[in-house]
């Protein structure tokens, strides 16, 4: 699905450590940056096997909390706002 837009460097399909089954998701790493931007942009919301898919960048650890923190943050501004 991937390689139509460019090389796909790796994938990996992410694994419930306890059952062995599928979590849902997986990585693909594509080392050209507008190969990469093209597979995002064509297959993000496609529909594969009845469901749509999301394909987005991967964030980092740090992304990924900055983030929650972020809308921690948010969500406790708005409460106070409320109250």
């Amino acid at each position: 699905m991937f390689e139509i837009y460019g090389r796909v460097q790796s994938c990996s399909l992410v694994l419930d450590k306890e059952t062995g089954e599928s979590k849902g998701f997986g990585f693909i790493e594509m080392p050209m940056i507008g190969e990469a931007k093209a597979a995002m942009k064509a297959l993000n919301s496609k529909e594969v096997d009845g469901s749509k898919i999301r394909v987005k960048k991967a964030e980092t650890k740090e992304e990924q909390a900055a983030k929650t923190e972020g809308e921690a943050k948010a969500e406790n501004s708005i409460w106070k706002k409320k109250t």
